[in-house]
């Protein structure tokens, strides 16, 4: 028993009516893997014809092989023949096995051979079709939080994750194999999620481990899809690959949800780093105050009471006060210092801080104003911006100053 293509040019001529039966996928949706096909072998006068025997295939059959599907021809459990390549086929009894793989990698064959049964005496002839197309829209989450070294907050949190990840069958006769159950013609991933949903999740957690050993912050993991799904098809393709013959092709995280503890710790640490900014603590400082004196004008036990309370506090947090707004202050004179010592040079433009240019070496232009007199004795011009000498530097005679002419 095998299969003939047939010329499609003939479909509609003298050799469909000579056909026997016509054979048609069952109901093939979106998430199913595999289903059963169905004679719709057709009677002009009764509709569609019923009566037939289940599961006898007769000499002459047509099955019909639509795209991104992959049919198994099985005898008495055994599988005969199979084609991937769409198009028209008929059943002859007499015939070697096709195995048209279509677009599928030759490694098929392999497979095929280590599982085909030949020469049988039929005793109960199926048809099968399985979904090649991506499955997608497989939903995940995690019942247990997942652990998560965040570098950044140098803490052990807890996350929790859902989303949905999408599959494809690579190797069809393996995925018939060892992944539908033998008593069932018509099977959803949802029918057989169970098993594989699991091991996702497993291999769920073991990537975001490598993340997390990766370096990356856990508020980045959301946006990290496409890395997770890398991530998943190192830890998982293999497996599934040589055992069901199916992939992972993509992983979509929806969200990522803390546990209380885990926030907790997040909010005290982002609390902690806003504080550590001298301007930012003032402020809260100064707001926490503000807010004090507001309750205290309305304490039920008189406003006498809430604004003592108020300047005891104040007076224990004093320090603390007094500490931040010298810190300020010492910023603000150290901003202040910077921008009195800033000059320009004059040669490159270039802002500088020190007694030399950084861009082109420049000496810094003396600040000190220039004064000059004469020398009473030879009346030389001398500069006395650095003070008035006791010598003439140009007669050597005692200094006296005379102004200019």
């Amino acid at each position: 028993m095998g299969l003939i293509k047939a010329a499609t040019s003939m479909i509609g001529g003298g050799l469909a009516d000579q056909w026997v039966e016509v054979i048609e996928p069952d109901r093939m949706s979106d998430t199913t893997v595999l289903t059963k096909g169905v004679k719709v072998r057709k009677d002009s006068k009764r509709g569609a014809n019923k009566k037939g025997t289940d599961d006898v295939l007769t000499d002459g059959t047509v099955v019909h092989v639509y795209p991104n599907m992959m049919m198994l021809l099985v005898d008495g459990g055994k599988i005969i023949d199979y084609t991937a390549e769409e198009g028209y086929y008929t059943i002859a009894n007499h015939s070697a096995p096709s195995m048209l793989n279509g677009s599928l990698k030759e490694a098929i064959a392999e497979t095929f051979d280590r599982f085909k049964y030949g020469g049988v005496t039929p005793q109960k002839q199926q048809i099968f079709y399985i979904n090649l197309q991506e499955i997608k829209g497989i939903r995940f989450g995690t019942a247990s939080p997942l652990n998560y070294f965040d570098n950044f907050y140098n803490a052990e949190l807890f996350l929790r994750a859902h989303g949905t990840y999408s599959i494809k069958i690579t190797d069809p006769i393996l995925f018939y194999k060892n992944a539908i159950p033998h008593d069932r013609t018509q099977v959803d991933i949802q029918d057989i999620n169970e098993q594989y949903l699991a091991e996702f999740l497993t291999a769920l957690q073991t990537s975001i481990n490598q993340m997390s050993a990766d370096g990356e912050r856990i508020s980045y993991v959301p946006s990290k899809s496409m890395a997770l799904s890398k991530y998943m098809s190192q830890v998982l393709d293999d497996e599934w690959r040589d055992l069901r013959g199916m992939e992972i092709v993509s992983v979509a995280v929806a969200s990522i949800s803390y546990t209380d503890d885990s926030m907790k710790l997040i909010n005290m640490r982002n609390q902690g780093a806003m504080l550590g900014d001298p301007g930012i603590r003032e402020g809260y400082v100064q707001g926490a105050v503000a807010e004090g004196i507001k309750n205290a004008g309305s304490n039920p036990n008189g406003a006498t009471n809430g604004f003592m309370g108020v300047n005891l506090g104040m007076n224990a947090a004093g320090g603390f006060m007094n500490q931040a707004s010298q810190n300020n202050q010492a910023q603000m004179q150290q901003q202040q210092q910077q921008q009195t010592n800033s000059w320009t040079c004059t040669e490159c433009g270039q802002e500088n801080q020190g007694k030399f240019c950084s861009n082109c070496g420049t000496p810094k232009p003396s600040t000190t104003p220039s004064i000059k007199m004469k020398c009473a004795a030879c009346h030389e011009v001398v500069d006395l911006s650095n003070g008035v000498p006791k010598f003439c530097p140009e007669c050597g005679q005692p200094f006296q100053a005379i102004p200019l002419d």
